[in-house]
């Protein structure tokens, strides 16, 4: 058993434990049960309790949440139409996350799928320098997916500087 201060008290009777916790105004709290004996701690149980909740609020708080924005095309998209979402996409792969690209068909350009593939290569092409692909493209009913996933910043090398000062 430890006491409040951190110092060994050593094995004693659970009654005697739970004295000396009482005369500290403090919790005896089971830090092991398995252990054999059980190892107990002399402590403010509340204190701990405030204490682990800000540790799990403050780590919680420097959790980046990873979405999948969706950039809807089609196979027979314009050039101005095609860079207005492309810009979409670069935008939403800059703030971290997921681009989901997607190739609607309708009607009879369901019998040309290869077309949708070509524009998925393009934005592809484009995008190489930002995102990798997580997944490729793939047919699913009228629906040519293609996921994108923004590529890890790359690591200055140690020693290196910012801005190429020496």
């Amino acid at each position: 058993m430890t006491s409040a201060s951190g110092e060994q008290l050593g094995i004693m009777p659970t009654k005697e434990a739970l004295r000396l916790a009482e005369e500290q105004h403090l919790d005896l709290v089971e830090v092991a049960p398995k252990a054999k004996p059980p190892v107990c701690r002399i402590m403010d149980f509340g204190k701990y309790r405030y204490e682990q909740q800000k540790r799990e609020k403050e780590a919680k708080k420097k959790q980046k949440v990873i979405t999948i924005k969706e950039v809807k095309l089609r196979p027979n998209i314009e050039q101005h139409d095609f860079d207005v979402k492309l810009k979409n996409a670069l935008r939403f792969v800059q703030e971290g996350n997921k681009v989901k690209v997607t190739i609607m068909f309708r009607g009879r350009e369901m019998s040309h799928p290869e077309l949708g593939k070509e524009v998925l290569k393009r934005v592809a092409e484009q995008m190489k320098d930002l995102v990798s692909i997580e997944r490729d493209a793939k047919l699913e009913g009228r629906n040519m997916i293609m996921i994108l996933a923004p590529k890890a910043p790359a690591k200055a090398p140690k020693g290196s500087t910012k801005g190429g000062e020496q």
